[in-house]
């Protein structure tokens, strides 16, 4: 099977999965009660947080700025549009293929020469690794609260902890020595392995990748980088509490409550399918009927708001950041053949 058929049909089962997690979202609504309460929305707090999500990947491509910095090799500083228009683009392309993103503005970066593909991937390791915690740091608050701790222990939590049975436990410890194994083995026979064109390819790979992940704890502006990741989180924040403040079945609701909201949206994204088209409105929607009373059309109205917004936002910016890469990419070209 040749690579362009896998990944066809990869893509495929992909879109299936898709239409299943849809159907199971919307199976039962009463459509005339779900256009009815979209029409009743507040559409100004919507258009605002298109606005801070935009704002939000301006900063994320900040963030990202300060650690590239940290690992450029070439005499010119990494541009906020060349970090901006590659956080932009990263999503677009993860709205089409799943977790393709990550590798994609890495490769954006890459061909700038300022910073190489591998060093460019070790920095967003750091990266995710600091939004984890952070994601982590906004469950506790909740913990504190009845219902939202019930939800995330009996729902989350538990459910996640009954599937680590021994085999899990079996696959973790095997591929712990299985990376052993493969660490003792380069270290071995390096020599032998750099003098082949895959083994030197394979060494500069693994090389880079781990020369990013060191100079990302050597950030220049170590505090700019938190008080971005601050700002960054806030936004998310705000955007879960205006999606409320447009929907009026859920006037009453709290900041604390958008954060509980927050943190659940946030495993939508996780399910790797396009956009979270389907995932995202099947989870935030099966959440909102038990903890607020709502009913099956009345979630997936909030969850389509939430995901649709998004979903808009990184179309809009991502296309226009497509056409502003193709626009460097030509001077980039002309001033390299000068």
């Amino acid at each position: 099977m040749n690579a362009r058929l896998k990944k066809t049909i990869e893509y495929i089962l992909l879109l299936v999965l898709v239409a299943v997690l849809l159907y199971f979202a919307f199976r039962g609504v009463k459509w005339n009660d779900f256009v009815e309460g979209l029409r009743n929305c507040r559409w100004g707090w919507i258009i605002a947080t298109i606005a801070l999500q935009w704002f939000i990947t301006w900063l994320r491509g900040n963030r990202w700025r300060i650690q590239l910095e940290s690992i450029r090799t070439g005499q010119r500083p990494v541009t906020r549009r060349e970090t901006y228009d590659a956080y932009a683009i990263c999503y677009l392309s993860n709205i089409a293929f799943p977790r393709s993103g990550e590798v994609v503005r890495c490769g954006l970066i890459g061909e700038t020469r300022k910073v190489s593909f591998e060093g460019a991937l070790g920095t967003v390791v750091i990266e995710r690794t600091w939004d984890l915690l952070c994601m982590l740091l906004a469950v506790v608050p909740l913990l504190f609260i009845g219902r939202f701790r019930d939800f995330l222990v009996e729902k989350m939590f538990l459910p996640a902890a009954g599937s680590m049975q021994v085999g899990w436990f079996w696959i973790v410890l095997i591929a712990v020595v299985l990376l052993v194994g493969l660490v003792f083995l380069l270290r071995a026979y390096r020599e032998r392995i750099r003098r082949s064109k895959a083994g030197a390819a394979f060494l500069k790979f693994f090389k880079g990748l781990g020369d990013g992940i060191k100079a990302a704890f050597r950030m220049d502006r170590k505090w700019a980088f938190f008080g971005y990741t601050l700002l960054i989180w806030t936004g998310y924040w705000l955007t879960s509490l205006w999606t409320i403040r447009a929907f009026p079945a859920a006037d009453g609701l709290t900041g604390l409550d958008a954060l509980f909201l927050m943190v659940v949206g946030s495993l939508g994204w996780v399910v790797p399918v396009q956009g979270g088209f389907g995932a995202y409105h099947f989870i935030v929607s099966m959440t909102l009927v038990p903890i607020y009373g709502f009913d099956k059309s009345t979630g997936l109205i909030f969850a389509t708001l939430s995901h649709e917004s998004q979903i808009v936002q990184m179309l809009l910016c991502g296309l226009v950041s497509l056409v502003s890469w193709a626009i460097y990419r030509r001077k980039l070209k002309t001033k390299t053949i000068q």
